[in-house]
């Protein structure tokens, strides 16, 4: 759990309210200042590791008061800018004042979690210590089958290089855990950052990659934000062309030119990467830039499916089923050696992501302490019908990080049961299991209106 000590700064009660309530969730200090002026008292009484600072309050922009924290030499906390009406231009004078990042409203739960804990790492003082605490709570690939061992040993010798690694694998394989393995396992000082799909396709792909020049003003892109660590690029097959020839020439020519720059830029980062497993197609197919594969392609290693490892299903199943409960206080179940053997005889499509959301999905559904072969056989014809269905909204959360297909799950599973409660939270409470206080909190956070779905 983490101490670190955060101001939030926003005149919307309810936004104050919301992320106060998630980031002390998380395990944070967390102090709310209304306007500008409760803001100053608060940051002079105790000096936060980390402040979010809305734009727009009554009193004075989140602009003026930075300038004014900065001019006085007091700025030793991370700050992070939000706002609903943010532009460059914003963006690259919080940098300049010396803003950390800067996050759109309304805001993602997830990339604002992103942004709290990488603001944290990135403190001076802290990135050595909170590396090594890293290291300390590494959690290796889980399975003891052969593959797996084996799997685990060269990513230990991976992690001891600098070359770029390729991870390839089936979708839901394991495979940017296995990037957090070898990053955490590995010398570098400076941050791991992943490559966010949703902004490397557009107009902005350019400054997103390699950052901007405003002004006279630099706004760091990603391969800077890398910098003396690593750059973590999933589902490398999915990505444009555009952004696919934009990463081939910069690693190609070893530099980049921010937009608006005119010096080049080195490429001061280990790159890893994640793909499927047909990328020599794509390149035959031109599909994939040849000298981009053979630049990332230097350590090749592939994880197993979860069929190929049948071994490792028990294993896993205990863990999910300890991890749950302890992480976000579900109930306990337990899967007799009879359930377990059944589940060892699925061919699980979704890997080790549909064992994972089976587990949670029987966990939150609740029941008696132990689940049942019934339960589990129903469950697992759900889950292929709907891969074989192609179900959109499963197959989508296939593709997400871990926090946002687990709130997508939880936002679709808890509006279906607010619909059968007619809106009532009072019964929703009790169908689902869930105290209501924790309920109410839960719902505002994932943006469920019990009066809005009861009406539905």
């Amino acid at each position: 759990m983490s101490y670190a000590q955060i101001l939030v700064v926003d005149d919307e009660p309810d936004i104050r309210q919301l992320v106060q309530e998630i980031l002390e969730d998380e395990g944070y200090s967390v102090q709310v200042a209304e306007d500008g002026e409760s803001a100053r008292q608060a940051f002079a009484q105790q000096k936060p590791d980390l402040v979010l600072l809305d734009i727009w309050m009554p009193d004075i922009d989140g602009i003026s008061l930075l300038k004014e924290w900065s001019a006085s030499g007091a700025l030793e906390s991370q700050v992070v800018i939000m706002s609903g009406h943010g532009t460059l231009e914003t963006a690259v004078e919080a940098t300049r004042l010396g803003a950390f990042d800067f996050v759109q409203k309304p805001l993602s739960l997830a990339k604002l979690l992103a942004t709290v804990r990488k603001a944290l790492e990135s403190r001076p003082q802290s990135r050595a210590t909170e590396k090594s605490r890293q290291q300390s709570l590494t959690v290796e690939p889980l399975g003891h089958s052969p593959v797996m061992q084996l799997l685990r040993n060269n990513a230990k010798q991976a992690a001891s290089s600098t070359s770029p690694v390729m991870i390839t694998g089936e979708s839901g394989s394991g495979r940017a855990t296995l990037a957090r393995y070898i990053y955490q396992l590995s010398p570098a000082a400076g941050d791991m950052v992943i490559l966010d799909h949703s902004q490397a396709n557009g107009a902005n792909v350019y400054s997103y990659l390699f950052g901007a020049v405003s002004n006279g003003q630099p706004v760091k892109g990603l391969l800077d934000q890398a910098s003396g660590g690593v750059l973590f690029i999933p589902k490398l097959h999915k990505l444009p062309a555009e952004t696919l020839d934009l990463l081939s020439n910069a690693l190609e020519s070893d530099g980049f030119t921010p937009q608006g720059g005119t010096s080049l830029r080195p490429v001061n980062c280990r790159i890893i990467s994640s793909a499927c497993e047909n990328l020599e197609q794509m390149v035959q197919d031109g599909q994939l830039p040849g000298p981009l594969y053979f630049s990332l392609n230097v350590l090749p290693l592939k994880v197993p499916s979860l069929r190929d490892r049948p071994e490792d299903i028990p294993e896993l199943i205990r863990y999910f089923s300890d991890w749950f409960p302890n992480q976000e206080n579900l109930p306990y179940r337990s899967f007799s050696v009879s359930v377990q053997n059944r589940m060892r005889n699925h061919s699980w499509p979704g890997n080790v992501r549909e064992l994972r959301n089976l587990v949670q999905r029987l966990l939150v559904l609740g029941g008696e302490p132990e689940v049942s072969i019934q339960e589990i056989e129903d469950s697992l014809s759900q889950s292929t019908a709907s891969i074989e269905a192609g179900d959109s909204g499963h197959e989508g959360m296939f593709d997400m990080p871990l926090r946002e297909a687990r709130e997508q799950f939880e936002r679709d599973y808890l509006t279906y049961q607010l619909k059968k409660a007619g809106g009532s939270v009072g019964k929703l409470s009790d169908s689902v299991g869930m105290e209501r206080t924790h309920l109410y909190r839960k719902l505002r956070s994932l943006g469920i209106d019990p009066k809005t779905v009861g009406n539905k």
